[in-house]
């Protein structure tokens, strides 16, 4: 008998509802090793960091924790932030701070329309709608270059400078990455957004070397398309995307939208990778994690079971992804939703409804 493939996870539930929903992911991913006839199996390891390790630290995670992280197969992360951190502590801390360190360069976050769900897009109605927004995670607007200044010249005097890096091999790297995606999808087309009319040095940059990889590509349809149109696009003309590549900050904002057009953000999933597999990569719900409703049971665990399917994917276990994405529109037909989708089920029951529909699919 082939021994189980034995997949390390490190696991960061973090903060507020992190905690719920990496709890809901881990069950349900454990159910699907469970019936996968000794296939794989999960080795979990779970970290306590966040804004309470802060409290009691200082910090956000142990000073080792980069390097206790390194040798994991993947990360899977819940959510982080909470009232009494502000919140750029909270998220330098600790996500950027691993996305950054272990250069988890392509951000993937799918927009899915599932079955069930009521989008507030009527074009959704009667339209197939599927893409997915590629992130640069690296750089752009979220590198944290700049500073604040000149307090000393008192109330009203202090300058704050944000300055966004664009890079040539930033640039392209996570643009041939979209490419390659784009050549995997039903339709072969790629949008390359910017705002380059106003930023006229980054994302000019950005729009020259899209140009040039796009010439490596002549199977692949593109369009560039500035980033106030694209939002616009999105919600008049979403039938004409498949894979949309941009900058940190856009793609950031454009998923948002995205995964509110197609129902609620607790269905966002999100794959940050290092493709080169020097570091492991990290997955986790798109959701921030809502202090206003943690620990009452009521987080939709989609998102972050959607992100357990992303990681499956990453280990070389494409089947049993695609098992676990029937197994959420089986869950979504049926009805059974939180409250964010407008239904009535507790996290529990979201949980136990998923694995039920493992239960009933057959195992690739």
């Amino acid at each position: 008998m082939t021994p189980p493939r034995t997949f390390r996870i490190a696991a960061i539930p973090a903060d507020g509802v992190g905690r719920e929903v990496v709890a809901a992911g881990r069950a349900v991913l454990d159910a699907l090793a469970g019936d996968s006839g000794g296939a794989f199996a999960f080795d979990w390891e779970e970290f306590p960091w966040g804004c309470e390790y802060y409290a009691r630290t200082g910090t956000m995670m142990a000073d080792d924790g980069l390097e206790r992280l390194k040798d994991f197969d993947a990360i899977y992360f819940g959510a982080v932030g909470w009232p009494t951190v502000p919140d750029h502590i909270s998220l330098w801390g600790l996500r950027l701070r691993i996305c950054q360190s272990f250069d988890q360069w392509a951000n993937v976050r799918p927009v899915h329309f599932l079955p069930g769900v009521v989008s507030p897009l009527r074009k959704a109605d009667t339209t197939e709608l599927d893409w997915v927004v590629v992130r640069e995670n690296s750089e752009g607007e979220y590198a944290g270059l700049g500073g604040r200044n000149l307090s000393g010249r008192g109330p009203g005097g202090e300058v704050a400078v944000q300055s966004s890096l664009f890079t040539e091999v930033g640039c392209e790297r996570v643009i041939r990455f979209a490419f390659d995606l784009a050549r995997t999808r039903d339709r072969r087309k790629v949008s390359s957004v910017t705002k380059s009319n106003a930023q006229q040095y980054g994302m000019v940059l950005w729009d020259e070397v899209f140009r040039r990889v796009a010439a490596d590509h002549p199977d692949v349809e593109t369009e560039s398309v500035l980033v106030d149109a694209m939002s616009a696009k999105f919600v008049l003309r979403p039938e004409e995307l498949s894979v949309v590549v941009a900058s940190n900050l856009n793609a950031d904002i454009l998923s948002d939208l995205g995964s509110a057009l197609a129902g609620s953000l607790g269905l966002a999933a999100s794959a940050n990778l290092n493709p080169e597999r020097r570091f492991p990569s990290m997955f986790e719900p798109v959701h921030g994690s809502a202090p206003d409703i943690a620990g009452r049971g009521l987080a939709n665990p989609i998102g972050a079971v959607g992100s357990g399917a992303l990681m499956l994917e990453h280990l070389g276990l494409p089947d049993q992804a695609a098992r676990l994405h029937r197994a959420i529109e089986a869950t979504t037909a049926a009805g059974i939703l939180t409250g964010d989708l407008g239904g009535t089920a507790s996290t529990d029951d979201v949980t136990k409804a998923l694995i039920d529909a493992l239960a009933r699919s057959t195992p690739s």
